[in-house]
């Protein structure tokens, strides 16, 4: 492995303060502040990103209002952070920068993670989500090219993720392979997301039980259809 185990789910965090993403995090440990200082203002109450998921789901038929999780998010450190030892740095540049721009997605050590790490299928395609930083959020698109397969992270003793109670003949945890597809059009910042978030809960639209926003800590987050077609409609509008 290129890499060190950067990504992180044992305990993963509420961005900025706690340690949040690729590497494997405590959910149980950290606090609720996914709501991480995000320097830029709230996206407000725009409705363009609402009206542009509207046309895409009239041209498909309606088909995304199916309640079934067929995305998901990813999160990953993006700035230097020693944890044992081990600098869990990853951002997309570090994933752009691997063989074939594929990864495994290693050291994720909370069980609710690991489960959904198990349900994700060959070709499904997730945000890369840079958190635990200045400005988190969305910066590029992967796809799943391996599904789930024991995490050799956890016999290793080393490795900041070695887990002594877990057993090679029924390992505890699982990774899979993602590779990069591309990079976003812009950087969709959380603030954003989450106004729209607001504006949805409270009148209605995709994005109001998004995990993003009742799970923070989760680093492995899945979406349903809708939720990530709105959410990739905001490339194509103006950053706020």
């Amino acid at each position: 492995m290129p890499w060190p185990s950067r990504k992180r789910d044992k305990g993963a965090v509420a961005d900025k303060k706690e340690p949040d993403a690729k590497i494997a995090k405590t959910e149980e440990e950290t606090s609720d502040k996914e709501e991480e200082k995000s320097s830029k203002p709230p996206a407000g109450s725009s409705k363009s990103g609402w009206k542009n998921w509207k046309k895409k789901e009239s041209e498909s038929g309606g088909e995304e209002s199916k309640i079934t999780y067929c995305h998901w998010l990813l999160k990953s450190e993006p700035e230097s952070r020693l944890e044992k030892g081990v600098d869990v740095k990853f951002s997309v540049d570090d994933l752009k920068a691997q063989p074939n721009q594929t990864t495994c997605w290693d050291g994720v050590r909370n069980y609710q993670a690991r489960n959904f790490l198990r349900s994700m299928k060959l070709g499904q395609q997730a945000f890369f989500y840079h958190s635990n930083c200045k400005e988190p959020g969305i910066v590029a698109l992967v796809k799943i090219v391996k599904e789930a397969y024991p995490d050799h992270t956890q016999f290793d003793q080393k490795d900041p993720h070695y887990d002594s109670t877990s057993r090679k003949e029924n390992p505890k945890w699982s990774m899979v392979d993602v590779q990069f597809v591309r990079m976003t059009k812009r950087f969709i910042p959380l603030s954003e997301i989450k106004a729209h978030h607001l504006a949805h809960k409270a009148n209605g639209g995709p994005l109001k039980d998004m995990m993003l926003f009742s799970r923070q800590r989760l680093s492995i987050q899945p979406l349903t259809q809708e939720e990530f077609d709105f959410v990739l409609s905001l490339e194509e509008e103006k950053p706020r």
